[in-house]
């Protein structure tokens, strides 16, 4: 199959400045990033000093404490988040490209989600407007209402496998509560994040309403987790990370909401379509190449259809269209870095040395075009016992293992034998076995016959290891507020407690 690459419509080489107080400004150091495609250096980025991160966060609690945007109705915050939306829409193909070139994925991932990021806005637009306060009949003369204020300044945490798609899922809900924000993306894929900065600043966001600060986590993540000035932190990231962060967010007792790893089970019963659910299992974990929190890294299936489809699977694999991001025909790129690379192989080498059987897969392309990117071919192993470490722990990469069950019972035991619990699909005909059977999997997002939907309308979050409290949907805007009772006397007379 020839290249057909997109027309480019970004330039990467250019200023990549950080975004405070409504300014653009060089940080301390710089870093240099590289297109995972070919490892070659893309582009030079700001990284932050540790007091420009406590600049960002003063400008942030100025602007929540002395500033207008709390102060909005929610008519006109929802007004301002819309037009973010178009603005993302008006540059859609620009910010696929560049998530494309950061952070390696194919142009038709990233095209949907950039549309995906715009619709996120669009959602907490429109839900900001809804009733959501509440009324208590109590006694006369009393009026009481229950009310939900914005919290304060957030502190927003986001990883490289969805750059944008992850800091709409941060701020929209957080700007659309009243809250001011100091957003730290990915170190490896910050450029859709300043990118965004720049169409804030084009639609006047008042300043230090949000601030996007560029570095490491030890160096710009850890002192916004710390601060006193932060009422609030959400973090989307790995469960070693994650609890680091639960850990310095108890200087203040501060609002804490984290989205973590996942070692997702994929159920497939017999009645079932083989070819259907082979389909899905490649998107279940090849989708992004294997960098998606609930990517479906563990395929349970019927003994008596086992050997055939793993045959099937690994088949398909083999098919895959490896290569460019930006190569219209790719159908799965290359990881985001060499040290996501160096993570992946060493999970190969533990399966093999597991006894697991390596199906398919297992290397790294060496033709001249993909030999110097961060490319993994599709891997599938058989033959997985639930105590490997391949079956445990999360790979985050184009790896997949294919485990055995006889009967209903053993499978929902297979699917939860893992600390963590984001997401699960069952695959059947039969309706009530599949519904019985996804209720019994302790996971936050479940999917029957199909896998990987994601609406904004819809909590997204899961169970044990796998984190704390939801994003997106009601629950994710009701996770950047407080509640507050209003209680109103409305015919003030002497209480009587104490005799005159």
């Amino acid at each position: 199959m020839t290249q057909t690459l997109v027309e480019p419509k970004v330039k990467v080489d250019r200023k990549w400045q950080l975004w405070i107080d409504g300014k653009f400004e060089d940080g301390e150091s710089e870093r240099e990033l590289y297109n995972p495609a070919t490892g070659k250096v893309l582009t030079k980025v700001s990284e932050a000093s540790t007091k420009q991160v406590e600049k960002a966060i003063k400008a942030a609690r100025k602007a929540f404490d002395k500033g207008p945007w709390p102060r909005l109705t929610a008519q006109e915050r929802s007004h301002f988040l819309f037009k973010i939306a178009d603005k993302i829409e008006e540059h859609k193909e620009e910010l696929a490209q560049l998530e494309t070139m950061n952070g390696g994925k194919p142009i038709r991932e990233s095209r949907y989600d950039v549309a995906d990021a715009a619709n996120c806005f669009r959602y907490y637009a429109g839900l900001v407007t809804k009733p959501s306060g509440q009324q208590v009949d109590v006694p006369a003369p009393s009026f009481t209402t229950i009310v939900r204020e914005p919290i304060g300044v957030c502190g927003q945490i986001i990883p490289w496998n969805f750059p944008l798609l992850m800091a709409a899922w941060k701020l929209a809900p957080a700007l659309a509560a009243g809250n001011t924000c100091v957003l730290k993306p990915s170190e490896y894929t910050p450029l859709t994040a300043i990118r965004l900065a720049e169409i804030l600043s084009e639609l006047e966001l008042p300043n230090g309403v949000v601030n996007i600060v560029l570095g490491a986590g030890p160096s710009v993540g850890q002192p916004i987790a710390e601060s006193t000035l932060v009422d609030k932190i959400a973090f989307t990231g790995s469960v070693k990370t994650g609890k680091l962060i639960a850990s310095s967010a108890l200087t203040n007792l501060k609002k804490v909401t984290l989205e973590l790893g996942g070692k997702s089970p994929m159920v497939v019963f017999s009645d079932f379509d083989l070819d259907i659910a082979v389909d899905y299992a490649l998107f279940a974990i090849y989708c992004n190449a294997g960098q998606v929190c609930s990517a479906g890294s563990r395929m349970i299936v019927e003994e008596n259809i086992y050997d055939d489809f793993v045959k099937k699977m690994s088949a398909r694999a083999k098919k895959i269209k490896v290569g460019a991001g930006l190569d219209e025909n790719t159908e799965m790129g290359p990881l985001v870095s060499e040290s996501q690379l160096k993570r992946v192989m060493e999970y190969i080498e533990i399966g093999k040395k597991e006894g697991a059987k390596l199906e398919v897969g297992g290397d790294r392309p060496t033709n001249k075009e993909l030999g110097n990117g961060y490319f993994v071919s599709p891997t599938i192993f058989s033959n997985v016992k639930p105590d490997m470490r391949i079956a445990q722990e999360e790979i985050f990469g184009p790896v997949v293992v294919v485990e055995k069950f006889k009967t209903e019972e053993e499978a929902i035991e297979l699917a939860n034998d893992s600390q963590y619990g984001l997401a699960g699909a069952v695959f059947s005909n039969d309706i009530t076995r599949a519904h019985r059977v996804v209720k019994a999997i302790r996971a936050g997002i479940t999917w029957v016959n199909v896998y990987h939907n994601t609406y904004a309308e819809c909590p997204w979050g899961g169970y044990k290891q796998s984190g704390w409290g939801r994003e997106l949907g009601v629950a994710g805007l009701e996770a950047y507020t407080e509640l507050k009772q209003i209680n109103i006397n409305l015919d003030p007379q002497p209480v009587g407690w104490f005799a005159e």
